[in-house]
């Protein structure tokens, strides 16, 4: 099958690599004219596991292409998915104008028939919105699906290759036989392939997001109340967990959920709710939790230090919203970071892969070329994302860096009892709070 995806993010070029992988023909088209030059040259603008794998392969087999000009790269596609921002307006909703703009644009420019699939997290009645927008011009059929995605960043390729489930959203019987047909290779192990309306597939994604914010914030709470009760909330995990109702995932505590998607899916989806003139109080409160945690550990730090950070230096271990990822939006860390700056420190940071994008951001910061070099000196050590090889550090080097042995870990990685037999103050979330005295 011939494929177009018009977007090359994070979705749009797992999505068009993987189809490519497939056995498909893919053609992948973005208005951006030095990405699109760099992806012809065989550079992948963003880290995501396993894609360079997929996309070296398929690039030099000739089944993946890369171009800025959509109507070539829509030509003889059966397929055509929209894999573009929608970038949250300053009240909350989604911005829509670039899946709009790119709708107008096809229905000038088809010329056969072709399945249009909302592939990017939309709100509900967008693709009544798309259809119409293609129809103002088209001369030909043409249907309009919605599909939307389910990856998690650091385990896309896998998330795509192997989906839980495929939710397809269509009334169209012969755009349900191009879906069926597309993902065919992708459910042979009997996952299903889920048929809805279109508004209940855009509700379900965000659905599914907003329940996944809710379960973490919910988590964070629950250690919040054991830091006063003197509980320990990776006990009370492993206690509730187990129970088949609840599971095991996202259940881990810490200093808050960001990146892409799950801060603009609940605010998209609480915007939907006022503009239905529904009070959807749970995912308000989720929100403003959230925006809480983000800064947990703030408080202690500033105590620790008696309210005086002028001129002490912090290192950070980690940048990214999570592990496995150079994606640093709505990052916890990017938020303490410009507190302790605004505070007077100085930061000495160090993540794997998203010290390129913080510097875009935090020029005024010291990146370090290992994780050791940003505590050489420090006064504290801040952990904010669970990258494994902060895990299990040499605690002695670590001990002769720091001018303190103290850490503070919004990510819980070490064990409290383990902390006060090494020596440190350390605190961490929902659990007990580490405070040696006397460190000479």
């Amino acid at each position: 099958m011939k494929i177009a995806v018009v977007g090359t993010g994070y979705v749009g070029l797992v999505t068009g690599t993987c189809f490519a992988e497939t056995g498909n023909q893919v053609v992948c088209i973005d208005v951006n004219e030095e990405k699109v030059k760099q992806l012809q040259n065989g550079k992948i603008p963003i880290y995501e596991p396993g894609l360079d794998v997929l996309f070296n392969r398929n690039t030099e087999e000739g089944r993946l292409k890369f171009t800025t000009d959509l109507a070539s790269g829509i030509e003889g596609a059966e397929a055509i998915f929209l894999a573009l921002p929608t970038p949250p307006d300053e009240d909350g909703s989604a911005d829509l104008k670039y899946i709009l703009q790119v709708a107008q644009q096809l229905g000038k420019i088809l010329s056969q028939y072709a399945v249009v699939i909302d592939k990017s997290t939309v709100p509900v009645g967008t693709a009544e919105k798309v259809r119409a927008a293609i129809a103002e011009h088209a001369k030909v059929d043409f249907d309009v699906v919605s599909n939307p995605e389910f990856l998690r960043e650091g385990v896309a390729v896998e998330d795509f290759m192997k989906p839980d489930r495929v939710v397809i959203g269509t009334s169209s019987e012969r755009a349900k036989k191009v879906m069926e047909h597309l993902y065919a290779p992708l459910v042979r192990q009997g996952n299903p392939i889920i048929f809805m309306d279109e508004r209940s597939a855009e509700m379900t994604k965000y659905a599914a997001n907003a329940f996944l914010a809710m379960k973490i914030t919910f988590m964070n709470e629950i250690a919040n109340l054991c830091e006063k009760t003197g509980a320990n909330v990776d006990q009370i995990r492993r206690g509730i967990g187990t129970d088949s109702r609840i599971g095991k995932r996202f259940l881990f505590a810490g200093i808050g959920y960001g990146g892409s998607c799950f801060p603009k899916d609940v605010q998209a989806l609480a915007k939907t709710s006022k503009d239905h003139q529904y009070d959807f109080q749970l995912l308000n409160a989720v929100m403003r939790v959230n925006q809480q945690q983000k800064k947990k550990l703030l408080k202690p730090l500033f105590d620790y230090f008696k309210g005086e950070l002028e001129g002490k230096t912090i290192a950070v271990w980690g940048l990214a919203f999570k592990p496995y990822t150079d994606d640093i939006r709505e990052a916890p860390a990017l938020e303490n970071i410009r507190e302790l700056l605004k505070a007077g420190a100085q930061i000495t940071a160090y993540d794997p892969e998203a010290m390129e994008n913080t510097k875009k951001v935090f020029p005024e910061v010291t990146y370090c070329h290992t994780a050791y070099a940003a505590l050489d000196d420090a006064d504290a050590l801040m952990i904010f994302t669970e990258w494994p090889q902060f895990r299990t550090p040499d605690f002695e080097k670590l001990s002769a860096l720091l001018k303190n042995k103290v850490i503070f870990d919004g990510r819980n990685l070490y064990e409290p009892h383990t902390m006060k037999e090494l020596g440190f103050s350390y605190y961490s979330i929902g659990r007990e709070m580490v405070e040696i005295t006397d460190q000479s």
